[in-house]
């Protein structure tokens, strides 16, 4: 590109010194040299855009060579257009591009004037819009020296409209396409074919629509009228119906329009979708009346069945059921003469009876639930299996059930059985009639609730039970356990209740859910055996060993979570038998164990704070009542596993804050930070680590904290034992070369010495720590000397 750029450069440099006879070789290496820029990258370089002016304005100038030179200059311009160009830049392209345009179109090349018509695009997509419609209305007028290009600005002007419509533009689309419609109409011969100005037409009315319906309705109308005019098309007549609606239209006219869609012959979809229109708009009335007018102009269709299914659905939505049900009937009917329902109809109508059903299910209302399932019953032929057939028995005989019709019921149950023997939920339905059957005594030799269970635990253990195609999860087969244990106790069956619960217990997996079941039927047991007689409780009892097995079982699975384990392990229900007792004692203590391990997983009990807080809510309440139990609760504190030193920091505090004044705790309380600081302070060289260290610090800051706050109550002599505690830890930090660490204990040293009170001028100049004498001024200042020659020896060193 620089050789360009510099070609370019040098050319145009050539081009304005050259004499006249010279001029044309110059302009043809120019025109050449940018002959296809547009499919390069845009070069930024002022160099460009500088030549670009100077041809420009050469070409202006001169007359040899105009249109080429402004064709050149023009296409140098774009070459190297900014990536964000100004308004000033945007000016300059479309001056001379149009210029550029206008003297291609008068050397009767259009061809190469095709980039005029562009810049009008790119002028509207900027947001100039106003100079876009300059340029369009010059275009206009073009026209008539060029009238084969009608159509294609007609549908420029279109496509400006989409683009603005898009944009919510309403008032600038309108225009775009009106212009798009009377530039169509300007030339009979080039104009665009029917079809497109119907389209453009059909547009422009949506516009109106969207724009102001009631301001623009007869815009709106006259431009759809137009359009079906130009070419009649189903979706002219909609929109017709659709702004007729929209402004508020008397039926008549509504009607008028419905009335030319039928003539029209349009699909049946269409007709549908209109009558979906019609009950939007709160139509009703015109709605049904037109959609039993298409079901009579398509009744020999087969597709009639998708517009009989609306019919209902939208009956069934206004809540005139005993109309929909005479539809149904006749749908009936019709299904067993000939006139089936395609697939998808039928698969939809399913769905409306179905929940229709259960709407009634729900509100207590079964004959009519039953009723609507029937109606989808009536749908399946005899004898053959078909999806969904054994839930739509399952649902019958739940409907039977609740009308206390037990034998329908087991028909129902016996075709769902044939149809899918091996699906759990079937099985379930089996044991709610059996329940039934048993609380009525009608005890059925073939039929049994325990068989049911049976069958069910059976299916609750297969990997491939099944509901419609989808994969039941084992927590579903057990939740029906759970709701079969519920339905026979609702129904005073405990021992059918008890061998559900055990059926859970042996076939679900989770922990939560065996425990629970085994709380409940221990319940059970121990009531069976408070109501029955003496010689039947050894046998109840006996039916309860084997859960009391199963509970140490699963209290042995339960090794990683000792909470469950000692809930299973605690089992107190064995008779006062030798070898049972034993088992009892086992159980308690494996419980105990289940307890220690838990205590053992549990936060230490020193780590819990709450005892601590008690006892310093207490003392500051007794401080504060100036009660004289107030040094037991201290003692309290004491004996304390573990006491922070932040504690007895307070504790200190407290006792004399106002109106509390207990000298004599504070200092017991301070004298215990004292020895907490002369325990971890060390004895030697070997002993001093960072970590101690740090330890200690927090004790002296937590000690001078309350020095400060009450310097008066705290004894000079412990104030001096810190002191020199606190030097002598410094000076053997400065023994180590440990310099930074003995400038901070030094300092903290020195910190202590304005407390000391009447002490405080005799350690200004001696301190005394076995036998070791010096002034602490004198001394300090020494110290600082020596670590700021150690520093800089390590400086140097390094």
């Amino acid at each position: 590109m620089e050789l360009f750029v510099s070609t370019v450069k040098g050319l145009t440099d050539n081009l304005l010194q050259k004499q006249t006879t010279e001029y044309d070789q110059v302009i043809e290496k120019l025109f050449s040299e940018v002959s296809g820029l547009e499919d390069f990258p845009k070069i930024q370089n002022p160099q460009l855009e500088e030549c670009a002016i100077q041809l420009w304005n050469w070409a202006v100038t001169k007359n040899v060579g105009s249109t080429i030179m402004r064709h050149v200059a023009c296409s140098l311009l774009y070459c190297c257009e900014p990536e964000n160009p100004t308004e000033g830049v945007i000016r300059k392209q479309i001056l001379m591009a149009s210029k550029t345009g206008r003297t291609w179109l008068d050397c009767k090349n259009p061809q190469m004037a095709d980039n005029f018509l562009r810049l009008a695009v790119k002028a509207l997509i900027q947001g100039n819009n106003n100079d876009a419609v300059v340029y369009m209305q010059r275009c206009k007028d073009m026209l008539q020296r060029l009238p084969k290009d009608t159509a294609y600005l007609s549908i420029m002007c279109y496509n400006f409209g989409i683009d603005t419509y898009n944009l919510k533009k309403f008032e600038e689309s309108a225009f775009w396409l009106s212009q798009s419609y009377e530039i169509g109409k300007m030339n009979v011969k080039y104009t665009p074919e029917s079809e497109v100005q119907a389209k453009v037409l059909r547009l422009l009315a949506s516009v109106y629509l969207e724009w102001d319906c009631q301001r623009f309705q007869e815009k709106a109308l006259n431009a759809v009228s137009l359009a079906n005019k130009e070419f009649t098309s189903a979706s002219g007549l909609y929109l017709k119906i659709r702004i007729l609606v929209r402004c508020g239209a008397s039926d008549d006219h509504i009607g008028a329009g419905l009335n030319e869609m039928l003539e029209s012959k349009v699909s049946l979809e269409v007709c549908l979708s209109t009558v979906k229109l019609l009950m939007s708009e709160d139509r009703e009335v015109l709605a049904f009346d037109y959609l039993k007018r298409v079901c009579q102009h398509f009744e020999s269709s087969p597709d009639l069945g998708t517009a009989l299914v609306l019919h209902i659905e939208l009956l069934l939505q206004k809540g005139r059921e005993l109309l929909a049900k005479q539809k149904i009937e006749d749908i009936i009917t019709g299904h067993y003469t000939g006139k089936q329902l395609t697939p998808q109809a039928l698969k939809r109508l399913h769905v409306m009876l179905w929940d229709k059903a259960s709407e009634h299910f729900e509100a207590n209302n079964y004959s009519e639930a039953l009723q609507w399932y029937n109606y989808s019953l009536s749908f399946f032929k005899a004898g053959q299996t078909e999806p969904n057939s054994a839930k739509l028995q399952r649902n019958r005989a739940s409907c039977f059930l609740m009308l206390k019709q037990l034998e329908k019921a087991k028909e129902a149950i016996k075709e769902a059985e044939r149809c899918d023997p091996d699906s759990i939920f079937t099985q379930f339905s089996v044991y709610k009639i059996a329940v039934q059957r048993t609380m009525w005594r009608k005890v059925s030799a073939n039929i049994s609730p325990v068989e049911a269970v049976n069958a069910m635990g059976r299916l609750s253990k297969s990997p491939s039970v099944s509901e419609d195609g989808l994969l039941v999860s084992e927590n579903a087969a057990s939740n029906l356990f759970s709701l079969a244990a519920q339905i026979a106790l609702e129904n005073e069956q405990q021992e059918t209740a008890m061998k559900v619960l055990g059926s859970l217990c042996e076939n679900s997996k989770d922990e939560s859910q065996v425990l629970t079941a085994l709380r409940c039927l221990v319940r059970l047991v121990l009531s069976t055996i408070e109501k029955s007689r003496e010689e039947m409780r050894n046998v109840d009892m006996e039916v309860l060993l084997p859960y009391l097995k199963m509970a140490w079982n699963s209290a042995l699975q339960c090794e990683s979570c000792p909470n469950r384990m000692r809930d299973f392990f605690l089992s107190q229900l064995c008779p006062p038998d030798r070898t049972l007792l034993m088992g009892q004692k086992t159980c308690l203590l494996m419980a105990a164990a289940a307890s220690l391990e838990l205590c053992r997983k549990s936060p230490h009990s020193g780590q819990d704070p709450t005892d601590t807080l008690l006892l310093l809510y207490e003392f500051e309440a007794r401080a504060k009542l100036n009660d004289p139990k107030v040094e037991t609760v201290l003692e309290s504190v004491l004996e304390l596993e573990h006491v922070e030193t932040k504690v007895l920091e307070t504790i200190a505090a407290l006792a004399m804050e106002p109106p509390a004044h207990y000298p004599l705790l504070c200092k017991k309380a301070l004298r215990c930070v004292h020895s907490l600081i002369k325990l971890s302070l060390p004895s030697g060289v070997s002993e001093v680590e960072a970590r101690v260290l740090k330890e200690v610090w927090d004790y002296y800051e937590e000690a001078l904290s309350i020095i400060t706050a009450a310097p008066d109550d705290f004894p000079e002599m412990e104030t001096l034992w810190l002191l020199t505690r606190a030097w002598n830890t410094g000076i053997l930090l400065y023994s180590l070369a440990q310099y930074p660490e003995a400038e901070r204990w030094c300092g903290l040293a020195m910190r202590f010495i304005r407390h000391l009170g009447s002490l405080q001028e005799s350690y200004e100049t001696k301190v005394q720590d076995g036998g070791e004498e010096g002034g602490i001024s004198g001394l300090y200042t020494e110290i600082l000397d020596r670590l700021d020659r150690a520093k800089k020896n390590l400086v140097m060193e390094e």
